[in-house]
């Protein structure tokens, strides 16, 4: 499957960004009225996160959010081939934050969200950094798109690792000082094995690894932020939220990363992932989460 559908991704990745576009826009007809994806799910989380807002203001937010995602999937085929000039002209980023995380010469856990686009990070970060750039990523279903994006994540340096592999690859990966970048907003594999904490109000559960990683390796912790600035153009905000880990409990680390989770989303609801089902799992009271609320 792979050696077919990776030569056809191939040939439309050399297409110009403005005929994508034409194709992201029909696809958006398609997938949000005629095979109405994940609709419900879209519609279920912004009723969780955004409770005041009327029906048809989060309707907006929903045909926006269709709108980014598609725009996102046609910017990954175009990854395939795109050269670095093309891509530093349509995104950014401040890297003299990152410089300044490096410089107490700590590991740097940079912690993510799901926004749009995040596949740019993978460009971004490799070309700056003069340590290795670790990408953790969860594998595709399908294995013929799981190649094809590790093929083009890797393209510029990234070094990639499975989330399913990262134990077992540890210690030969994390060795001198290296940039880690984790996307923490993922569902844990096992809710009750999770930092359970409200999110948007409501108790979400949340993986434990980053923050214990983090405060195991004595890093810097920073954030991305990325901001949608116009069609297929990006910003890295790039912030240090804690140049020195050691002393916290993983809980209050993970709690100020869901504090900028739910600050970006509110900035920006659109550009976040929302066809994720974010809040899968129901608390339970012997999870313990109630005394892991930390603010």
């Amino acid at each position: 499957m792979y050696y077919i559908l990776y030569p056809f991704l191939w040939l439309i990745s050399w297409l110009p960004f403005r005929v994508l576009y034409l194709f992201s826009d029909l696809s958006y007809v398609l997938i949000y009225y005629g095979l109405r994806y994940r609709r419900e799910v879209v519609s279920q989380n912004l009723r969780i996160a955004f409770p005041a807002k009327s029906e048809a203001e989060r309707g907006v937010i929903a045909k926006q959010f269709y709108r980014n995602m598609i725009d996102a999937f046609v910017e990954s085929i175009k990854f395939i081939t795109i050269s670095k000039s093309a891509a530093l002209k349509r995104c950014s980023a401040d890297f003299s934050i990152l410089d300044q995380a490096l410089s107490y010469g700590k590991p740097v856990y940079a912690f993510g969200f799901h926004q749009f686009n995040w596949e740019y990070v993978n460009v971004l970060f490799p070309l700056h950094l003069k340590v290795p750039f670790i990408g953790v990523y969860m594998p595709i279903a399908n294995r013929a798109v799981d190649r094809i994006y590790y093929d083009f994540r890797k393209r510029f340096g990234t070094v990639l690792v499975a989330a399913t592999q990262f134990k077992e690859k540890r210690e030969e990966l994390l060795k001198g000082q290296y940039v880690i970048a984790l996307a923490a907003d993922q569902n844990p594999g096992h809710p009750a094995n999770a930092f359970w904490m409200p999110l948007f109000g409501k108790m979400t559960p949340f993986v434990t690894g980053p923050a214990k990683g983090a405060i195991r390796s004595d890093a810097v912790m920073i954030l991305n932020d990325m901001q949608r600035k116009k069609r297929g153009h990006y910003h890295f905000s790039i912030r240090v939220i804690a140049d020195s880990v050691q002393g916290l409990e993983p809980v209050a680390l993970a709690a100020r990363y869901r504090d900028e989770l739910e600050r970006v989303i509110r900035q920006d609801p659109s550009n976040y992932l929302w066809s994720h089902r974010r809040w899968k799992y129901d608390w339970r009271k012997e999870y313990g989460g109630q005394e892991m609320s930390v603010e």
